[in-house]
């Protein structure tokens, strides 16, 4: 797939995303919380999750309506993460897409109900009650997405991140911390999406490796953004993990050194979808290359 179709694919299904997104968070939930829950999920974001769901749909001939359900769940869940994670309790951030974080601009009880009001919803997305979605997929789907957000996922990442605060980590500990902090949701997305349609043994694996090479890839090239782009470009507060004394593959390896570690995985990544058997898949390597070049 050349660059240009890519951006022409990308646009027109970040579109469709940001559609549907518009349409499933509704302004009408009560004293304001529609309004702050719509803050936190339109008009930013790369949308990287339902984008990678829905080209491991297309790689597999699947339903684009449950995939687009998928990727939405796991946008929603991305961004009640994203609002927890600012928190002064947390990481304490002011920025976030380019404008004041949820709680600067709602207040922390507000943002604390978002996030909870987001993670709901992402699971009402998964079990529409007109039938859309057949039921054991969308259970498939729903154990998916909870095992990826929970305690053995994103949410077991982020206590090992906030533990992880002015400690050494070595190689190992810091990409098994980043596998679930970041890597889970990403890996899930490529995995939702494949599971809307057939899908052998051997592509299973080969995704589940491409989604972890990906999810990896993917917080090395924060950690070198964190250090090399402003805040203007990257929406947030840039350096903030140098300032929190956090541990970055760029402080644990320096920066050409983590670069150079964030090709290699994607190589992997590559190589999975190669070795998966599936014929389709020239946007699922578009996207990797997409994460490895992106500059916010």
């Amino acid at each position: 797939m050349s660059g240009k179709d890519f951006a022409v694919w990308r646009e027109t299904q970040q579109a469709v995303i940001e559609q549907a997104l518009a349409g499933w968070v509704s302004p009408l939930a009560p004293a304001g919380l529609g309004e702050a829950m719509r803050y936190a999920v339109l008009d930013g974001g790369k949308r990287l999750r339902p984008l990678l769901a829905l080209a491991a749909c297309e790689a597999v001939g699947g339903s684009q309506s449950a995939a687009l359900r998928a990727g939405c769940a796991l946008e929603l869940i991305h961004a009640y993460s994203l609002v927890h994670d600012d928190m002064p309790c947390m990481d304490n951030d002011v920025l976030r897409r380019g404008k004041p974080t949820v709680h600067v601009a709602y207040g922390e009880a507000q943002a604390l109900l978002v996030g909870d009001a987001l993670q709901a919803l992402a699971f009402e997305l998964l079990v529409p009650d007109d039938g859309s979605v057949p039921a054991a997929l969308a259970a498939s789907l729903c154990r998916q997405l909870a095992v990826a957000a929970g305690a053995h996922g994103m949410a077991g990442g982020q206590a090992v991140d906030l533990a992880s605060v002015g400690v050494a980590l070595d190689q190992p500990a810091l990409e098994a911390m980043h596998r679930l902090k970041t890597g889970a949701l990403l890996q899930a997305s490529v995995l939702m999406g494949a599971s809307t349609g057939p899908l052998d043994a051997l592509a299973r694996e080969q995704l589940t490796v491409y989604g972890a090479a990906l999810g990896l890839a993917f917080q090395v090239v924060d950690d070198v953004l964190d250090v090399t782009a402003d805040s203007a470009t990257l929406g947030k507060t840039a350096g903030k993990d140098a300032a929190a004394d956090k541990p970055t593959f760029v402080a644990l390896m320096g920066l050409d050194a983590a670069q150079a570690y964030a090709d290699r995985v994607l190589d992997q990544a590559h190589e999975a979808l190669r070795r998966s058997g599936l014929t389709h898949t020239d946007t699922l390597h578009a996207l990797a290359d997409w994460v490895g070049r992106r500059a916010s």
